[in-house]
């Protein structure tokens, strides 16, 4: 199946000289997301994977998911803020700003195999706090999925210590 071929493209935004991934297409079609979903699911074979994080909000989307399919625990990687008990945080650089993440501290036990999921991969901040914030934890990344790959902007190289898989890649903006 045409994945790209699923997902619509917006040219400048949120800002000027952006094109924009939007995913909500594919997510509308059922036959492209199950297809989506079966292809993470293939790479997760033989990881043992304990629980899937995955960064709000449309990473939620896959990663909630995929834990189900996995019969895995999901623990949702939020802004600053918005999780009730105590929390870890990991700052990061985004290819648009500065942003953060929080996960309960005790989402992960130590040695659990952990799926990192995210809609997309771009400069690789966002993944590489996510990453970070389960080997905080005692946690072991058992391996990364993300749907897109914006390889130009080469996340892939800053998470070359993972085993990563994503569905596309885009390799010009």
């Amino acid at each position: 199946m045409d994945i790209k071929a699923k997902i619509r493209t917006i040219p400048h935004w949120p800002k000027q000289g952006v094109m924009f991934r939007d995913i909500t297409t594919l997510l509308q079609d059922p036959a492209a997301f199950r297809y989506s979903i079966r292809r993470m699911l293939d790479y997760c074979e033989g990881k043992q994977i304990d629980a899937v994080a995955s960064a709000e909000s449309r990473g939620f989307i896959f990663g909630a998911v995929l834990a189900h399919e996995l019969h895995a625990g999901f623990v949702p990687l939020r802004k600053p803020g918005k999780l009730p008990a105590k929390t870890i945080r990991r700052d990061f650089q985004t290819e648009y700003s500065t942003d953060a993440f929080e996960m309960h501290a005790d989402a992960i036990t130590p040695g659990q195999r952990v799926l990192i999921v995210d809609d997309l991969l771009a400069t690789g901040g966002t993944v590489e706090a996510a990453a970070h914030l389960v080997e905080q934890l005692g946690g072991k990344v058992a391996g990364i999925a993300c749907l897109i790959e914006l390889s130009f902007l080469k996340g892939r190289e800053r998470l070359r210590n993972y085993d990563l898989f994503s569905l596309v890649a885009y390799d010009k903006e």
